[in-house]
């Protein structure tokens, strides 16, 4: 699924200025990584590009759907096409790890065996199978991760936002999430992950924007962390 920014401009309320006529281009299957230090916008073009914020100015294009302008009552069907996973894990602690990954597939509105078979499907790849039936609070800071990674792609979106995925993570946990999300991405979904993580960024040598004050700085295809 293509995406398209094209002179992005994000004021707030506060006349705070988060990004500053962007553009930007990611082709269908792409891994591309946002980096850059705290408030140079990174977070501000995932929740664009789920309709969690409006721009100010400019177009953002998903394929040839104009995000910036889209209705409210559209917002759902986008968010099937973009997931997003977010750092703060956003599970449901009174749900066993069945129940949070099945909670997408209800929201579609998919019969039961459907639901059952994706569900122990993305279990799988996330390697989760033989946590199921337990509850979030047994587990460990890198499951929780892979729960929120196997609700967001559970549904099979085009494009995955990963806002952090790795900050609260030791390196080898870091690295195992890393793992999943490269596998999903290996499956055809574009990816793009914004992350302070230097190592990870200068090992995948994917695609890096490197962003400050609200602005793109530097593109390059393989790049680096710098």
């Amino acid at each position: 699924m293509f995406i398209s920014f094209d002179q992005v401009t994000k004021t707030y309320g506060d006349k705070t200025q988060a990004l500053t006529d962007t553009s930007f281009k990611v082709e269908s299957g792409e891994f591309v990584f946002l980096v850059g230090p705290s408030g140079a916008g990174k977070t501000t073009i995932l929740r664009l590009l789920i309709h969690d914020l409006v721009p100010t100015n400019g177009t953002i294009l998903l394929d040839k759907l104009n995000i910036a302008t889209l209705l409210k009552a559209k917002i759902p069907e986008l968010r099937r096409q973009v997931a997003m996973v977010f750092q703060d894990f956003k599970v449901l602690f009174d749900r066993t790890v069945g129940e949070n990954v099945a909670i997408a597939l209800e929201i579609l509105g998919k019969p039961p065996n459907e639901i059952t078979k994706k569900v122990k499907e993305v279990l799988q790849l996330v390697d989760l199978t033989d946590k199921i039936n337990q509850f979030p609070v047994q587990l460990s800071a890198g499951e929780l991760q892979r729960i929120a990674n196997a609700r967001s792609i559970v549904g099979g979106p085009k494009v995955l936002l990963a806002d952090e995925p790795t900050g609260n993570l030791d390196p080898t946990t870091s690295w195992e999430i890393l793992k999943i999300l490269r596998e999903i991405n290996k499956l055809g979904t574009t990816v793009i992950m914004a992350t302070h993580n230097v190592d990870i960024v200068n090992s995948m040598r994917k695609r890096v924007i490197s962003m400050k004050k609200g602005k793109i700085i530097k593109d390059e295809k393989s790049g680096k962390y710098r």
